[in-house]
């Protein structure tokens, strides 16, 4: 591990805990981990190497924020699972690719939707406030497997920030689940998306290890907390936060897409 001065240690691990909280309440944690890490690396350090320490991380509060959902919350964990290892292929793929493939194209897209998705939770308020009246039709499964598997699981693999939101989003509108039962089946996805990631990354010898391991307590912590508290408040808080997430991460593109 590179020397590192305990304050950004510090740091570094603080951002892992809020990141595990906002993770685990709606997806998106990887917009304050992932640009922490970045900027808390020592100058030189490879990209991917931020890459790979992130998803060292995020799968420990991930599973944690899966595991307490599940205890405490109806999930229908096949379904979960068989988006969730639709996800994991797709998200070696992105790793695969991820070292040579530019960004630079992909933002502006990525903007545009989540505009869209803001605009649209804001104008239909019942969006994900209401259980589903029956269980989903293969036809959804499937098409959730297609989308929210390999399509938002490449991503994830590919670039990584916002890929819990999108999941949320996704699970939300294909299998017609509230907010927090979309919250909890997208943690276990998302453990999955970070499995495949992190394997990638790993053979690819672009994780850092130790680091990964003191910020991964840390998130782990944050994670089971924030399960607890979307849990507790409901799928209305879970909006609130949705909300927040989605237009923090449009503002954090386009900074990144035209300031930075």
């Amino acid at each position: 591990m590179p020397d590192i001065p305990l304050t950004t240690v510090v740091v570094l691990c603080l951002a892992a805990l809020a990141a595990g909280w906002i993770d685990a309440v709606v997806g998106g944690g990887g917009l304050l981990l992932l640009p922490a890490l970045l900027l808390g690396l020592p100058g030189g350090t490879p990209a991917a190497h931020a890459l790979g320490t992130n998803k060292a991380v995020a799968i420990v509060g991930t599973t944690g924020a899966a595991v307490t959902y599940v205890r405490k919350t109806p999930v229908d964990v096949p379904t979960a699972v068989r988006v969730g290892l639709a996800a994991l292929a797709g998200s070696m793929g992105g790793a695969f690719f991820a070292a040579g493939m530019s960004t630079d194209v992909l933002r502006p897209v990525i903007m545009v939707v989540l505009v869209a998705v803001g605009a649209f939770v804001i104008l239909r308020p019942a969006f994900g406030t209401a259980p589903p009246a029956e269980p989903a039709s293969p036809k959804r499964i499937l098409a959730a497997i297609g989308f929210a598997g390999l399509g938002i699981g490449f991503y994830d693999g590919l670039i990584g920030p916002g890929t819990g939101t999108f999941l949320v989003l996704a699970l939300t509108a294909v299998l017609h689940l509230d907010l927090v039962a979309a919250s909890a089946t997208a943690k276990i996805v998302n453990c999955c998306t970070n499995a495949g990631a992190l394997a990638m990354f790993a053979w690819q010898g672009a994780v850092m290890w130790q680091l990964a391991g003191l910020m991964a307590a840390f998130n782990l912590t944050g994670g089971m907390f924030g399960a607890r508290t979307a849990l507790k408040r409901g799928s209305g808080f879970v909006r609130v936060v949705l909300l927040v997430t989605v237009f923090g991460l449009v503002t954090k593109m386009a900074y990144e897409q035209w300031v930075a």
